[in-house]
């Protein structure tokens, strides 16, 4: 039998060593959060596992784990089957369950017994959670931020992408958090990771950073949506150099309905995101801004929604969480055009965020 385990700490560094990582967990448990790049290959499903529980307290251990067993031993011969045959005897799959206990341990004991060098997680997903959560604060400490500033529609998400494109290190938080970081920046159809998960993207992400060179990042809040940014992540940001994106007001709401197209195409879900600013801007605005989305005017909904809800106190607001902001480096946009974009990230990069005025015509 060829079954190795590794320490969780270890793990963390060693991902990339192995042919596959394989979580042998539930479906559900799997989608609430995983390691990173992991397969899934549920030793027993959210079905088995509820039939296997109510057998353990209605009858005893012994008939629940006979059950268990049987069905273990399917679903294990059924992943070998459809996903094991072509892998050659070099393969070295890295696998784990809740605990590092029965679950993981049952694949790994055949992927083993077949040959395979299997690696198993001590103490599995748990103690690896537990070990990344210990190594974020690290990851994000070694690392040095450039962080892009700009009011709502300013391209802030665009020339991060552009920077990325002309060879930038970028930390894309609202990509990592399925949310664009507004009340209205929901996006239909993608829903948002778990706490946990997004956690370990941004804990991967960090990860694999060169610490000599600047990671851009735009300027958030503490929520991403639904997901919290890491304490540590955040303190870094907070205290960095500030890039601040000037683009004109007719550009900006262009771009803002570019990038939200649902804004026009379903105006019932734009309402009803309209819905959630009621306590901020008063029922009788929101009525107004809902009846002129039903008439389809929604360009000056999207215009008064940057004069009345985000304009106000940008400054200020920005001024009080990003200590630097005041010495932003301006890059002014002409427009929102990707020429427009490249342009300003390949000047970002050739002057290398040094005072001065950043000018993309």
């Amino acid at each position: 039998m060829s079954v190795h385990p590794i320490a969780a700490a270890d793990a963390l560094t060693r991902l990339h060593e192995f042919s596959a990582v394989i979580d042998a967990r539930s479906e559900s448990e799997y989608a609430l959060d995983r390691l990173p790049g992991a397969i899934n290959w549920p030793s027993l499903n959210d079905e088995q596992r509820a039939r296997v529980g109510t057998l353990y307290k209605q009858v005893n251990p012994f008939e629940a784990r006979k059950l268990g067993a049987a069905l273990v031993a399917r679903n294990i011969a059924a992943h070998i089957e459809r996903e094991a045959m072509d892998k050659p005897k070099s393969w070295q799959p890295l696998v784990y369950c809740w605990r590092g206990g029965q679950r993981s341990g049952a694949l790994s004991l055949v992927l083993g017994q077949i040959g395979f060098r299997v690696t198993i997680i001590e103490g599995g997903y748990k103690a690896f959670r537990n070990a990344m959560l210990a190594d974020l604060p690290a990851q994000a400490r070694r690392l040095h931020y450039r962080v892009v500033c700009g009011p709502t529609g300013s391209g802030k998400t665009r020339l991060l992408h552009a920077l990325q494109g002309a060879g930038a290190q970028v930390l894309d938080l609202e990509g990592l958090a399925h949310h664009r970081a507004s009340v209205l920046g929901l996006i239909p159809g993608q829903p948002q990771p778990s706490q946990k998960q997004f956690e370990m993207r941004v804990w991967n992400a960090l990860r694999h950073f060169d610490a000599e060179r600047p990671v851009y990042v735009e300027a958030e809040s503490k929520k991403v949506g639904n997901c919290t940014v890491p304490d540590a992540l955040m303190d870094m940001m907070r205290a960095s150099p500030c890039l601040r994106v000037d683009l004109s007001d007719d550009e900006r709401v262009a771009l803002l309905l570019e990038d939200y197209p649902f804004f026009v195409t379903d105006a019932d879900f734009f309402c009803r995101r309209l819905d959630t600013l009621v306590t901020l801007r008063g029922r009788a605005v929101i009525s107004e801004w809902k009846a002129l989305v039903a008439a389809g005017q929604t360009e000056a909904v999207v215009r008064d929604l940057l004069a009345v809800h985000y304009d106000p106190g940008y400054d200020t607001s920005t001024r009080r969480n990003f200590a630097r902001f005041d010495q932003a480096v301006p890059v002014v946009l002409a427009n929102r055009s990707p020429q427009t974009l490249a342009a300003a990230s390949a000047a970002i990069l050739r002057l290398e965020l040094e005072d001065g005025v950043t000018t993309a015509a």
